[in-house]
């Protein structure tokens, strides 16, 4: 745990007593802070209570005594209206910030030359949060993971000049995190998301900006408008800029050039790492993920040989097209993140030839978006509700039957794949859609998935599969 010792003394109010709210309250109260909490949820008010924090409703509360208000990052600060603890500390003139505020602070506290990575994005955040983590580790470096991924950032351990922290943070989080100073800070990619939150695009893309702008170094992908005209924002601003690109030759930064990573300074190229042959970095998409961390790998301190290290040795995510098992010359790959026609195209634009489960409980648009890689597949099979929908669709460009559920489909794309005279060829769920027809979530699905190819005679698991 870090203790929040920049609050020492002071009174802190806190709303949202999930586990990284629990975990936030701890710090404060460990670092010598008065805490006094609250919920709209009775169950975790009780479950706080019962760990000692002091808990009563805020609306009851003398805010004048508030040094600082701590929003859990699941509670709207601005839209679709602000929450109504938002209306009292803004009335009070308290300050509002989350528990990524509280680790800045900290950090500037106590060791303010921790290496600090911390990355954003619409996509890939998870994975490029996980890989730069695993080549510091890898490394031997001393690191620390969290924030919204794994562990609260407040959970991690206590910054010293020497720790290494890598951080995913999201568009909720950097709002309420105004001094947010990364060694390195990484902006992946922007496209439309949690518009219900923050009301326009431009507002989204502005509070992603945040993270990158008070960073030493700003490493940012330009395949997409925003994130261009932020890096060009942000060097006019005389601000230390890295572009990175998985499709575009680039003057200088770091592009993707095929499964090559290449450095451009001035116009003249060198190749600094290579994905060929490293599964768990198939993709486009994961050339992008790769590129950032080399670039943040570099900037604290690592040599290509250490991060060429760390690439080939990454085991991946789970349920991020995830290689589960292998059988001859099939390939078992759990893509159960994908939840919606535009998280499963990467997985389809990475293999040449799939046996493509797909269904679940259907998004808006179904699956005519991915009919482009129709060509890929072999044959489809679909589970869940949205299996007739998803057939209509498919129609005669595609052969596939009605499996109905996980385990069948698993079993009979597993039988047609080992006749498959081919070379290669992927048994992948990625689903194109929620899980709640037929599973809890998509990490139980894509438990269920694992278990089901694994069942398979002479499947063999793969080194990273869990």
């Amino acid at each position: 745990m870090i203790p929040a010792a920049s609050f020492a003394g002071k009174q802190v109010s806190l709303f949202g007593l999930g586990g990284s709210g629990i975990a936030t309250a701890r710090a404060l109260i460990e670092g010598g802070a008065q805490v006094l909490a609250w919920d709209d949820n009775p169950d975790s008010v009780a479950k706080a209570a019962a760990t000692g924090i002091a808990t009563a409703d805020l609306r009851g509360a003398d805010w004048a005594k508030f040094s600082a208000f701590v929003l859990s990052p699941g509670v709207p600060l601005t839209h679709p209206k602000p929450h109504w603890t938002v209306e009292l500390a803004k009335g009070a003139g308290v300050e509002i910030i989350g528990d990524i505020e509280l680790f800045c602070r900290e950090r500037t506290l106590g060791a303010p030359t921790a290496p600090f990575i911390a990355i954003t994005g619409t996509n890939g955040k998870s994975t490029t949060t996980a890989l730069t983590a695993h080549i510091l580790k890898s490394a031997g470096r001393d690191t620390q993971m969290g924030g919204n991924i794994g562990r609260a950032v407040m959970t991690l351990d206590p910054p010293t000049p020497d720790r290494h922290y890598v951080v995913e943070c999201s568009s909720y989080q950097i709002d309420l995190a105004p001094s947010i100073n990364p060694t390195a800070g990484i902006l992946l990619n922007l496209t439309p998301d949690h518009l219900d939150r923050h009301g326009t695009m431009q507002h989204y893309a502005s509070i992603k900006e945040r993270l990158v702008a008070g960073s030493e170094t700003a490493i940012i992908g330009i395949d997409d408008s925003w994130c261009a005209q932020i890096a060009e924002r942000l060097e006019r601003a005389g601000r230390e800029v890295i572009r990175i690109s998985k499709r575009l030759p680039l003057t200088d930064g770091y592009f993707a050039d095929g499964t090559n990573l290449m450095e451009a300074v001035h116009g003249r190229y060198s190749k600094v790492a290579f994905l060929e042959g490293i599964g768990s970095l198939r993709g486009q998409h994961n050339a992008q993920n790769a590129l950032a961390a080399v670039a943040a790998c570099l900037k604290v301190g690592l040599d290509l040989g250490e991060i060429q290290s760390g690439l080939e040795s990454f085991p991946g995510l789970a349920h991020r097209m995830e290689q589960v098992g292998r059988k001859d010359h099939v390939l078992f790959v759990n893509d159960s993140k994908a939840t919606n026609a535009d998280a499963a195209a990467p997985a389809l634009s990475s293999f040449p030839r799939i046996y493509w489960i797909a269904g679940g409980l259907p998004k808006e648009g179904g699956i005519e978006p991915l009919r482009g890689f129709f060509p890929r597949i072999a044959k489809a099979y679909l589970i869940g509700e949205a299996a007739p929908a998803f057939s209509a669709t498919l129609g005669e460009a595609v052969p596939y039957e009605i499996s109905g559920t996980l385990a069948a489909a698993v079993a009979h794309a597993a039988h047609d794949a080992a006749k498959d005279g081919g070379g290669e060829v992927v048994v992948l769920l990625s689903p194109a859609c929620a899980s709640f027809d037929q599973f809890k979530n998509f990490e139980v699905r894509g438990e269920a998935f694992r278990q089901a190819a694994s069942a398979i005679d002479g499947v063999k698991p793969i080194g990273g599969a869990r």
